[in-house]
């Protein structure tokens, strides 16, 4: 099989677990009673999705995790390209179990929200520590298998950060997971951004001839398009914080993986708004005493009260975020 198959298989492989684990884990969480509790101060008609399951992002973590580990096993077996750099070996595996160890913390928050019947989770504090203990284990992981502190930036090359390398990316990594957290609001919007921006970096993998993470970007978008199934509007499931969270971990995978988290900038574009939207909205807040810069944050709820349908909103997002993702891989082609 030529290697750009195995990069389909992925994406196929993905797609069809996650979609069919829905037709079991769909009625499942319903039996259990494990459904969404809707925050009062969102949107008044999101509260008839009260109810509606959550939990629903073990579906492409099952899905993502049997796709990769096994074409990544079949790939490396069968084409000769055996990974010799440890490196490669721990951004690949490490990355993986980072993006579940971030999916864990979530699935503690979803679980104190849907069986302890507390709506917030987790506190802030709680939910930090936890994110930056994985986002450490991961850096510290690639730092003992020889990875250094030089980054690629298209137009400018290897850039030698030092020792602010590690600071920087510790601190992105867990800005970023929650970025990606704050996208997840509304019917499809997380899961439809994140199929772009994995397809951006399976590109992009591609580009630079990095196949297993061009392999484990197919296995992401996959997912995510397997859960769309389930999750595009009108939602018969949410993926919780448990599969935002997680897709947070696999999106910082991707872009350290290829050693260009500059990338997350063009790719995560969508992901930034989100986040910068609610630091914009609080800090206007408390300087103006009260008054709002957006009618309602993250962004994307300021566009529902707007009057944009959220079937809008996720086509919007999405072709922005494909443009912008388009834009970064043109910056690698023509800028190393």
């Amino acid at each position: 099989m030529a290697d750009g198959m195995w990069t389909l298989a992925a994406a196929a492989i993905a797609f069809a677990v996650t979609g069919l684990l829905g037709k079991w884990m769909v009625p499942f969480l319903h039996k259990i009673n494990f459904g969404q509790t809707i925050r009062e101060e969102g949107p008044k008609w999101h509260q008839k999705k009260s109810g509606t399951p959550t939990m629903g992002g073990f579906m492409f973590i099952v899905g993502i995790f049997v796709s990769a580990a096994l074409c990544l096993y079949l790939f490396y077996k069968n084409s000769g390209q055996n990974p010799t750099d440890m490196n490669l070996h721990v951004k690949l595996i490490g990355g993986m179990l980072m993006a579940l160890g971030f999916g864990g913390v979530g699935f503690l928050d979803d679980y104190i929200k849907v069986v302890k019947k507390r709506n917030l989770g987790l506190n802030e504090r709680q939910k930090l520590i936890l994110q930056f203990l994985v986002a450490g284990g991961y850096l510290a992981s690639l730092y003992l298998s020889g990875a250094s502190s030089v980054t690629l930036i298209p137009f400018f090359g290897g850039v030698d950060l030092g020792i602010a390398y590690w600071v920087l990316a510790l601190l992105g990594i867990v800005a970023m997971v929650n970025a990606v957290n704050f996208t997840d609001g509304i019917d499809g919007l997380n899961a439809s951004v994140t199929f772009f921006v994995s397809l951006a970096f399976m590109v992009i993998a591609g580009i630079v001839g990095i196949n297993g993470m061009s392999i484990l970007s197919a296995a992401c978008a996959g997912g995510c398009l397997g859960f769309l199934i389930w999750n595009f509007n009108p939602a018969k499931v949410f993926m919780g914080d448990t599969g935002s969270l997680f897709l947070g971990g696999m999106v910082c995978a991707l872009a350290f993986g290829l050693n260009m988290p500059v990338l997350l900038l063009p790719a995560g574009i969508i992901y930034i708004c989100e986040i910068a939207s609610v630091v914009l909205q609080v800090t206007y807040f408390k300087a103006t005493h009260g008054k709002r810069l957006f009618k309602m944050s993250p962004i994307h709820h300021h566009f529902e009260m707007c009057g944009w349908s959220e079937v809008k909103i996720c086509t919007v997002f999405s072709m922005v975020t494909l443009l912008f993702g388009a834009l970064g891989a043109a910056a690698v082609w023509f800028g190393l």
